[in-house]
C-alpha cells in the first residue's frame, strides 16, 4: 500500500481548515478513510502564528520511516519544522532574458568579429606603410631634339 501524508480539507465555505493525514494514495482527498491524523493547518491565521501549523513530529517520522511520502505542501511544512531538508529551487531563466548559453554564443561571435576587424586594420596599416615607404626614383632620360 502506497501511503501519503497530505492535507484533508475541513471547515466551512471560504473558511478552510486542514488536517494533515496519512492515507492510502488511491483514496480521495476527503474520503474520511485515513490511517492517522498527524497534524493540523489553519491558513486563516497569520504566518507568524505558532498555531498555524501543528505537527506531530514523532508520528510523522514513524510514517516516513515506513515509506509514506509527503505532498509538496506538507513537505514544505516539514522543511520549515526542520524534519527534512529544504528542496533546492531551480534557477530558471527569466523570459525577458537570454540563457547563459545564448549569451556565451553572442560573446564568442563578438570576439571573432573583433579579431577579424583587428587583423583587417593591421593589414591596412601594413599596406599604407608600404605605400608610403620611400620609392627609389629612377632617373628620367632627357632627349635632345
Amino acid at each position: 500500500m502506497a501511503t501519503v501524508i497530505r492535507l484533508a480539507r475541513h471547515g466551512a465555505k471560504k473558511r478552510p481548515y486542514y488536517h494533515i493525514v496519512v492515507t492510502d494514495s488511491r483514496n480521495a482527498r476527503n474520503s474520511g478513510n485515513v490511517l492517522e491524523v498527524v497534524g493540523k493547518y489553519d491558513p486563516m491565521l497569520a504566518r507568524d502564528n505558532e498555531k498555524r501549523v501543528i505537527l506531530k513530529i514523532d508520528e510523522i517520522k514513524a510514517w516516513m520511516a515506513k515509506g509514506a511520502k509527503p505532498s509538496d505542501r506538507v513537505y514544505r511544512f516539514l522543511a520549515n519544522a526542520g524534519v527534512v531538508a529544504k528542496r533546492e529551487i531551480p534557477n530558471q531563466t527569466k523570459k525577458n532574458l537570454q540563457s547563459e548559453k545564448t549569451l556565451q554564443k553572442i560573446k564568442d561571435k563578438a570576439d571573432k568579429l573583433a579579431k577579424i576587424a583587428e587583423e583587417k586594420a593591421a593589414a591596412e596599416a601594413a599596406a599604407k606603410a608600404a605605400a608610403e615607404a620611400p620609392v627609389a626614383e629612377t632617373p628620367t632620360e632627357t632627349t635632345e631634339a
